[in-house]
């Protein structure tokens, strides 16, 4: 694999940290605000949205610089953004931080995937990317369960500065590392917005949205879940969140290996393995060692299905990826806004912490049933120009696809 991707990682290592830091800080944040726990979760929902919006919007202004300048920019909108939360007196100027940080990371995802998809061979781009999520993954084994015990221990606000710092580092990784890559010639966004008629990439990004969202539903309460439900102190949820991350490590390194090989029946897999153990985590809650399983097998079969998915929105959206590749990504992060809403609606109506794992289960499901309608448009699709293709060459065979 090249260099590059290394750089990227470290980026993506950087945007991981604050993305699912900020789970374990929760009851923190919530306390040193005066806010409840659904309350301080907004920022949870209010980092997600703002991924949504800025996937799009700045991978349109990216469009008329070089990718690697674009990524530079995106990494240093990033550091302005956690810096802000550290300083931030009141939780409207904490989520104006969250927001800020988040506009860039949609777009760095997104543009970073199609820059670790040209720099590979085509039958490798699945790998590519997975190597550059290395970063995001290893942030939940390492970055996450740091950050968190430093806001435990000297303060949440330590911890935005620190991944401020991070910033900085994966901004000069770009700056070394990532060779200089201009604009594609006769990129224009028109032919951008074509790829999202192609009803195969809105199917491909309604499965992230629901796939991904199932994990958040239950991952962005774990914090509260595992100490008033299982039984954990405060300071498991560190270790806790180690687990979450090795469980999205070995999650990513198999989804990218194997969706190169067989993307659709690793989705099956991966997404019906999700939604049986969201299910069954309403149970294994109320066990330490159970729970703890449970944590790990969320991370690794939600984390299984993202390069895959991304893989498949860049596979439909060919001739126009970076676009579709930056919007994939924000409808991962409108999967887990979805998610937190929803778990904070739960818990905020008296159905206890572990009802969001309910939540949780059944957008998995859903998305599940999305991929299986997804498969049978594709066959019905292929069956029918292998057809055509019959009928104008005058091979009257009957086309059989498997």
């Amino acid at each position: 694999m090249p260099l590059a991707l290394l750089a990227l990682a470290v980026g993506a290592f950087g945007i991981g940290t604050t993305e699912f830091v900020i789970m374990g800080l929760l009851p923190e944040i919530a306390a040193d605000y005066g806010v409840s726990i659904p309350a301080a979760g907004l920022l949870v929902t209010g980092y997600a949205l703002g991924v949504v919006v800025g996937a799009p919007l700045l991978t349109v202004f990216g469009a008329k610089v070089s990718r690697k300048r674009m990524l530079m920019l995106l990494m240093g909108l990033f550091v302005l953004g956690n810096l802000l939360s550290a300083l931030a007196p009141n939780l409207g100027v904490m989520l104006t931080g969250r927001v800020v940080a988040s506009l860039a990371h949609g777009s760095f995802f997104g543009i970073g995937s199609v820059v670790a998809a040209e720099l590979v061979a085509p039958e490798k781009k699945a790998g590519a990317i997975a190597t550059m999520f290395t970063g995001l993954t290893v942030a939940n084994i390492v970055g996450v369960p740091l950050g968190t015990f430093i806001g435990q221990a000297l303060g949440w606000r330590t911890t935005f500065a620190i991944v401020a710092a991070l910033g900085v580092v994966g901004l000069l990784g770009i700056a070394k590392l990532v060779p200089a890559m201009p604009r594609p010639e006769g990129a224009r966004l028109r032919g951008e917005l074509k790829a999202f008629r192609n009803p195969q990439v809105l199917l491909a990004m309604a499965m992230t949205v629901l796939g991904f969202g199932g994990v958040f539903a239950a991952i962005t309460y774990i914090a509260p879940m595992m100490t008033h439900v299982a039984g954990y102190a405060d300071g498991s949820v560190t270790w806790l969140l180690v687990l979450f991350g090795i469980g999205m490590f070995l999650g990513n390194l198999l989804g990218g290996r194997f969706a190169d090989r067989a993307l659709m029946p690793m989705l099956y897999v991966a997404l019906g393995g999700l939604a049986l153990v969201l299910a069954l985590f309403t149970v294994t809650a109320h066990n330490k060692i159970l729970a703890a399983i449970t944590i790990l097998l969320v991370g690794a079969l939600g984390f299984a299905t993202v390069p895959p998915l991304q893989k498949r929105v860049l596979d439909q959206a060919h001739g126009a990826p970076t676009l579709a590749s930056a919007v994939n990504i924000g409808a991962f992060n409108l999967g887990n806004a979805l998610a937190a809403w929803l778990g904070g609606l739960v818990i905020a109506g008296g159905l206890g912490y572990t009802a969001p794992n309910w939540v949780g289960a059944a957008l998995a499901a859903a998305a599940l049933g999305l991929a299986l309608w997804s498969a049978a448009l594709e066959r019905r699709t292929l069956t029918a120009d292998a057809t055509a293709t019959a009928t104008a060459t005058g091979d009257t065979r009957i086309p059989v696809h498997h």
